[in-house]
C-alpha cells in the first residue's frame, strides 16, 4: 500500500516536471492550426474539418516525440502508429462530415431564403386583396345604402344600380374562387384526375368564355395551330390554364391590339403560346411576373375603368401547369410578351 502511494507521488512528480515542456512543444502546432483556421474561414469547410482533425493529432505526436527525445522506442513506435491509423481514418470522416455539413448549410439557407420570399409573397398578397376587396364592397354598400334611402327612384335608375351591384359581387366572387384555387395549389391539395385531353376542345372553350370582354375592348384574338395535339391532363384545369393567359393577354392588350393564341408541337410535348401586345415587361421583372400578387409596372397595370385581377391569375396558372408536370416561361415579344406553356402529350399522340 505504502509502495502504491510512493508510486503514484513519482508519477505525479514526473508530470509536473515534463508538462512544462509538453506545453511549449505543442503550443506551436496549436497555433499554426489556429492560424490555419484563420485563413480558411472564407474556405470550404471540409478543408476547415480536416485542420480540426489534424491540429490535436500532430499535438499528439509532436508532444510525444519532444519528450521522448525522438529516442524511438517500441513504445514510441507503437504509439506513433496508433496516431497514423487514427489521421487515416478520421481525416476521411472529417472531409465527408464537413461536405455533408455544407450542403446542410446551404440546404437551411434556401430554406430560409424561400421562407422569407413566400412570407413577403402573403404580405404583399393580403395587402392587393385587401385593397381589391374594399373597393367593390365600398361600392356595392354606397348603392346598396342609396337603394334603401330612396335616393335611387327612376325604375331606369334602380335597374342600373342592380346591374352594377351584380358585376361587382361577380368580380368578388372570382376573386375568393382565384384565392381558393391558389390555396389548394400551395397546399398541395390539389388532385388531378389524367386524362387525354384534346387541346382543340379546351381553347376553344376559353377563347368562347372570352370574346365579349376582347369585343368590348376592340381587341382581336386569332389562333394559328399547326396542329392540334392531344395532352395528359385534367380538363378543367387545363382549361383554367388557358383562361387566365388568354384574359391577362387581353387586360394588357391596348384597344385595336391583338392577342394570338398559337399551338404545336415540340418533341415530346404540346406547346401552348399566348403572344399580347403589352408594350413588352422590364428584363428585371421578368422573372416575377409569376409570383403572387405581383402587378408590374404602369405598362402591364390596369387601369382604373377595367376590372383587373388580384394578381393571381399568372401565379395559379404556373402552379397547375406545374402539377401537369409541365413548364411554363414569360418573354418579350414582338410587341408584347409571350407566355409559352409546355405540356406532355398524352401516350399514343405525336
Amino acid at each position: 500500500m505504502v509502495e502504491s502511494g510512493e508510486s503514484l507521488r513519482e508519477l505525479l512528480l514526473h508530470l509536473w516536471h515534463i508538462l512544462p515542456f509538453a506545453l511549449l512543444t505543442v503550443l506551436p502546432v496549436v497555433l499554426l492550426g489556429a492560424l490555419l483556421l484563420r485563413a480558411l474561414r472564407n474556405g470550404s469547410l471540409s478543408s476547415a474539418m480536416t485542420v480540426l482533425v489534424l491540429v490535436p493529432v500532430a499535438a499528439v505526436v509532436v508532444g510525444v516525440l519532444g519528450i521522448s527525445g525522438f529516442m524511438f522506442t517500441t513504445t514510441l513506435t507503437t504509439m506513433l502508429l496508433i496516431c497514423l491509423l487514427v489521421t487515416l481514418v478520421t481525416v476521411p470522416l472529417a472531409v465527408l462530415l464537413g461536405r455533408r455539413i455544407a450542403r446542410r448549410s446551404v440546404w437551411e439557407h434556401e430554406a430560409r431564403e424561400r421562407e422569407r420570399a413566400a412570407e413577403a409573397s402573403r404580405r404583399e398578397l393580403v395587402a392587393w386583396i385587401s385593397h381589391d376587396l374594399r373597393t367593390p364592397l365600398a361600392g356595392i354598400r354606397a348603392m346598396a345604402e342609396a337603394l334603401a334611402d330612396g335616393v335611387v327612384a327612376s325604375p331606369e335608375e334602380v335597374s342600373g344600380y342592380a346591374h352594377r351591384i351584380g358585376s361587382e359581387t361577380h368580380r368578388l366572387s372570382t376573386m375568393v374562387d382565384d384565392l381558393f384555387e391558389l390555396s389548394r395549389i400551395t397546399a398541395g391539395a390539389l388532385r388531378l384526375t389524367m386524362s387525354a385531353v384534346p387541346l382543340r376542345e379546351v381553347i376553344s372553350d376559353a377563347l368562347a368564355a372570352q370574346t365579349p370582354v376582347a369585343e368590348r375592348k376592340h381587341v382581336r384574338v386569332r389562333t394559328d395551330a399547326q396542329v392540334w395535339p392531344v395532352v395528359l391532363g385534367s380538363d378543367p384545369e387545363l382549361a383554367r390554364i388557358v383562361y387566365n393567359l388568354v384574359s391577362n393577354a387581353i387586360r394588357h392588350t391596348p384597344p385595336d391590339g391583338t392577342v394570338a393564341v398559337q399551338v404545336g408541337v415540340d418533341g415530346g410535348d404540346a406547346v401552348l403560346s399566348v403572344d399580347d401586345s403589352c408594350g413588352g415587361i422590364p428584363e428585371t421583372e421578368l422573372t416575377r411576373v409569376f409570383d403572387v400578387a405581383f402587378r408590374g409596372t404602369s405598362a402591364r397595370t390596369p387601369r382604373p375603368d377595367e376590372h383587373g385581377g388580384g394578381g393571381l391569375g399568372l401565379a395559379i396558372a404556373k402552379g397547375l401547369v406545374e402539377a401537369h408536370h409541365g413548364r411554363i416561361a414569360a418573354r418579350n415579344h414582338g410587341p408584347g410578351c409571350r407566355f409559352e406553356v409546355r405540356l406532355p402529350l398524352a401516350a399514343g399522340h405525336t
